[in-house]
């Protein structure tokens, strides 16, 4: 098997693990899930607000998913664990399922997007937007935008750090599609420049993205090795 089919194998599986896993485990506020592959198998963290909905009683819940992998999926040996979001309030995965959650009882979209900002930017975001598109007030589809701060649109810095998410839903009126755009604190942009004294030392990166960064180098490393095998 060529290195490119292999990458484009791997990746649809993830993204099948990861619509089952939104799809199950929308009460717990789910937001991403992590696959690495181990010499004694493969390695599955998910992230959700509420990890104890996840793990369920007696770690019942997690028995389940563990079975699903192996035989759904066709995982060796899956070793699954549960992180907490620190900031639930800045995932944009768990803000649009909670807009989601908001339309299915009933609450005028306006006021659940305006809600969504408000959280949102007193958690600390530097900016968000809520665009929800469907039938909203009319038969005729259309969609409307809520902004709050500052988010940039275009640009290489936009696509490093802008954190984006869309939920579907099915309501009454026909299909709802939710988009979220976050851009957590501490983001830099070229267009924002910052004045230092002479001997002022420059600060380091946030934690979660060097994280992040170095897992990804780690991981491809390991499935172009495994490919060239």
């Amino acid at each position: 098997m060529s290195v490119s089919k292999y990458f484009v194998r791997d990746n649809m599986k993830k993204a099948e693990i990861d619509s089952y896993l939104a799809g199950e485990l929308k009460k717990a506020g789910y937001s991403k899930m992590e696959m690495t592959k181990t010499p004694l198998g493969t390695r599955v963290v998910i992230y959700a607000a509420k990890p104890g909905m996840v793990i369920g009683r007696r770690g019942q819940s997690i028995r389940d998913l563990t079975q699903v992998f192996e035989q759904t999926f066709g995982m060796e040996n899956p070793q699954v664990s549960v992180a907490a979001i620190e900031v639930p309030d800045l995932d944009p995965m768990v803000v649009a399922s909670q807009i989601a959650s908001a339309l299915q009882r009933g609450i005028h979209f306006r006021r659940a997007a305006y809600w969504a900002l408000q959280r949102a930017m007193g958690a600390g975001a530097l900016g968000v937007e809520v665009a929800i598109r469907g039938k909203l007030t009319t038969e005729r589809a259309r969609y409307e935008r809520f902004k709050d701060g500052y988010l940039p649109s275009v640009g290489d810095p936009v696509l490093k750090q802008v954190k984006r998410a869309v939920v579907d839903i099915q309501l009454k009126q026909g299909l709802f599609g939710i988009a979220v755009r976050i851009l957590p604190p501490g983001a830099r942009f070229p267009d924002k420049p910052e004045l230092r004294t002479p001997g002022e030392q420059v600060p380091e990166p946030p934690k979660e993205t060097a994280a992040e960064s170095e897992e990804e180098s780690k991981e491809t490393e390991k499935d172009a090795d495994t490919a060239k095998a």
